[in-house]
């Protein structure tokens, strides 16, 4: 996101919402299990009004963008990241277990990244 740890901890200018106040566990095969959807029909609205105007949202893997974007898959939904932004951007969920994805989409590092960048830099001022 090109920002300092100042930056990322400070709640007057950066709020991160998960999808599930919750840990769900793991499945069979060590991965975590999905966000029960109860969670967000729950509270998601009420979190997300209470946060005011929001300049810039990251929808963070694909549970985020299902829930925002009604999408169908991470990697068309993070290719078409220019229909979003720069108010949106859908990204794929930071994990070691996305090195391959990172790879197979230089796309990714050479032309979202730096739009993300600049729109973190244009929503802090």
């Amino acid at each position: 996101m090109g920002i300092g740890e100042d930056v990322f901890y400070d709640q007057s200018k950066l709020a991160i919402l998960p999808m599930a106040f919750c840990f769900p566990g793991y499945n069979a095969k060590g991965s975590d299990l999905p966000p029960p959807p109860i969670c967000a029909k729950t509270w998601r609205d009420g979190a997300l009004a209470e946060l005011g105007s929001v300049r810039l949202t990251l929808l963070v893997g694909g549970y985020a963008q299902k829930w925002h974007l009604d999408a169908r898959g991470v990697t068309e939904t993070v290719s078409a990241w220019r229909d979003h932004a720069p108010t949106v951007f859908p990204l794929p969920h930071p994990s070691w277990r996305n090195t391959a994805w990172l790879k197979k989409h230089p796309w990714f590092e050479a032309e979202l990244l730096p739009a993300l960048r600049h729109a973190v830099q244009e929503a802090l001022t």
